[in-house]
């Protein structure tokens, strides 16, 4: 009598736990009242931007005002699949589909400074990709140019430039070895994707006075990070920066 007592007060009691259980998991993954999931989530993404910017951008010594600005307004997570949403201010670069990646953030800094750009430097970027550095050069330029060679990525980049409204960005889809000789010359270059040679038409394309970085180096391997300089003469100059690894150039000429 009193085992059959006990043991149905023992599943009442379960039940109990288990309603209550449930009720906190619900609640637990509940947005809170006055705090919109979307505004909690941007409110976060920009404390990871801070950190970011601080820690992998600040302390590397990227020090240029302007760069460090962008970084720090870009939202870098919109520029990524949901899926890679969550480490989007990771330290490292991320897949976008179609065999291409988002750069790491401290490699984008670091080859915007090296451009020396100002507010009235037109930029033209090789590789469009995520639309990440185009709108970082948004930030800091006059106008930017990009080509991207892949359909898909030129329009979803086209599109989320757009809807961030970063107005001075034009996106063109084509093979951008051959740069946008129409648009040109250029106050800058910069080609996020590995070369085998540094193509003359870019050269050709670049104002006196103006810098060009690119990676130069086979496919998948380690590459170099060349600065190409064109003096007021039309000499050119080139350097290598650091060794890096980039998706490759696509196109009729590699």
């Amino acid at each position: 009598m009193n085992a059959g007592y006990n043991t149905t007060k023992m599943n009442q009691l379960w039940k109990i736990i288990s309603i209550s259980a449930l009720i906190f998991f619900i609640a637990a993954i509940s947005p809170a009242k006055g705090a919109p999931q979307d505004e909690f989530n941007e409110t976060a993404f920009a404390s990871k931007r801070k950190e970011m910017v601080s820690k992998q951008i600040i302390w590397r010594g990227v020090r240029n005002e302007d760069v460090v600005r962008a970084m720090m307004i870009v939202p870098r997570h919109r520029f990524v699949p949901k899926e890679w949403v969550l480490v989007a201010y990771d330290d490292t670069p991320l897949p976008i589909g179609h065999g291409q990646t988002i750069s790491q953030p401290y490699i984008v800094a670091y080859m915007t400074q090296i451009l020396n750009l100002n507010k009235e430097s037109r930029v033209l970027e090789i590789g469009t990709g995520s639309g990440y550095q185009a709108a970082i050069l948004s930030r800091i330029v006059k106008e930017a140019y990009t080509i991207e060679i892949i359909p898909k990525l030129a329009e979803s980049a086209s599109l989320i430039l757009k809807k961030l409204d970063y107005q001075n960005v034009k996106v063109t889809c084509g093979d951008g070895y051959y740069g946008r000789p129409e648009h040109a010359p250029f106050d800058a270059i910069i080609v996020t994707a590995a070369a085998g040679h540094i193509p003359p038409p870019l050269i050709g394309q670049l104002k006196a006075g103006g810098r060009m970085i690119i990676p130069v180096g086979g496919p998948f391997m380690i590459q170099n990070l060349i600065l190409v300089e064109k003096g007021n003469a039309g000499e050119i100059t080139t350097g290598n920066l650091m060794s890096v690894r980039f998706v490759p150039l696509t196109g009729k000429h590699k």
